[in-house]
């Protein structure tokens, strides 16, 4: 052996020495394939999606999407433009929980999903968010559905449920609405069992979109004219986040918490060491990387009493949404930041039904 000659380690990526250390999972903020193949690398074991992240997979990938709604509407001669647009999205889909199945097999179910969002047009009839969730499910055998936290998607999570669907909730941004949701999915649950229907791991996940918390939280102490250490705001959303994954483990909930709608790092940092899911964009997963931000067990470490204190105190929407009965059901459609998401996932839909219109009539 030479004498001079020196060893080289490479150190393993932050994402992926979480993963190894933790059981906290990751899983890809995205359903398109290319990013989701990548995010598998840094050991992501699932992936979520909504229609405005659908609409970006589909946007940045014309080349290959733009024929297919051209021959799918050859093939459907009939179908409205939305149809052929939510049809793109079940294929994106289809594609990607191919990824998936590695995971999903090798978990149990628990993990390997891949997430298909109802069509927000549907979030005023339970129903149709019933019998919709129902044949996404059966897309393929790990798909999870995504049926918004409002008063009438709660009845629809339990129902959907008990007809066999893994859920994800979504539209999400509470610790009152993730507690109201656990608590459909266990009716679920437990109406399955008493009528003696096969039990199987669903791998639900109930989700806060802390970013979108802490969004909402800075817009509506502006409009009132409140100034606090605008750092506190940073805050929001990880203090949520904290407190529904401690009630969910004392309660023995049989759905995970999940980390979503990413602002800062502290929504991957602050969670990792605790039985729950991390779901950032790709990009935030590869500035992770990139700055060699490593994951300590921080899951059980409070966010200052300070800053809790202070935002109870001066911004009365926080209480709202940090005290596990800070929000009534029937609030949950009134929310702020519920009603902010739901209208750009609307206009998210519109925009998918004007990219097949482009498709379908060119503009002169």
């Amino acid at each position: 052996m030479n004498p001079t000659a020196t060893t080289t380690t490479t150190r393993v990526p932050p994402l992926r020495d979480a993963v190894e250390r933790f059981p906290t999972v990751l899983w890809n903020d995205s359903a398109d394939p290319d990013e989701l193949a990548r995010s598998i690398e840094f050991g992501a074991v699932g992936a979520t999606c909504n229609p405005v992240i659908a609409l970006a997979a589909i946007t940045a990938h014309l080349d290959v999407w733009g024929p297919r709604i051209a021959a799918l509407a050859e093939r459907f001669p009939s179908a409205s433009e939305s149809e052929l647009g939510w049809k793109v999205v079940e294929e994106l889909s289809v594609r990607a929980a191919e990824l998936l199945e590695p995971a999903f097999r090798e978990s149990g179910g628990r993990n390997g999903r891949l997430s298909v969002q109802t069509d927000p047009r549907l979030h005023r009839d339970a129903e149709a968010l019933v019998e919709q969730a129902v044949r996404f499910s059966r897309l393929a055998e790990n798909i999870i559905v995504k049926i918004p936290a409002t008063s009438v998607g709660i009845r629809a999570i339990e129902e959907a449920v008990y007809r066999g669907v893994s859920i994800n909730v979504t539209v999400s941004f509470t610790v009152p609405q993730a507690i109201a949701a656990a608590q459909a999915i266990e009716r679920g649950l437990d109406r399955r069992s008493a009528d003696g229907l096969p039990d199987h791991e669903f791998g639900s996940v109930v989700t806060i979109m802390g970013g979108r918390l802490d969004d909402w939280l800075k817009a509506w102490a502006a409009k009132q004219r409140i100034l606090i250490d605008p750092g506190a705001f940073e805050w929001a959303g990880v203090a949520a986040l904290k407190r529904a994954h401690g009630i969910f483990v004392e309660r023995g909930y049989r759905s995970r918490i999940l980390s979503a709608a990413f602002r800062n790092h502290m929504h991957w940092s602050e969670l990792q060491g605790g039985d729950l899911v991390v779901s950032p964009p790709f990009d935030w997963q590869a500035r992770i990387n990139e700055n060699d931000l490593r994951a300590e067990d921080r899951i059980s470490v409070p966010v200052d009493p300070r800053i809790v204190e202070l935002l109870l105190e001066k911004v009365p929407e926080f209480r709202r949404a940090y005290e596990p009965d800070g929000l009534s059901v029937e609030e949950f459609d009134t929310f702020g930041a519920t009603v902010r998401t739901l209208r750009q996932f609307l206009e998210a839909d519109e925009q998918l039904d004007r990219v097949v219109r482009d498709i379908l009539l060119p503009p002169l």
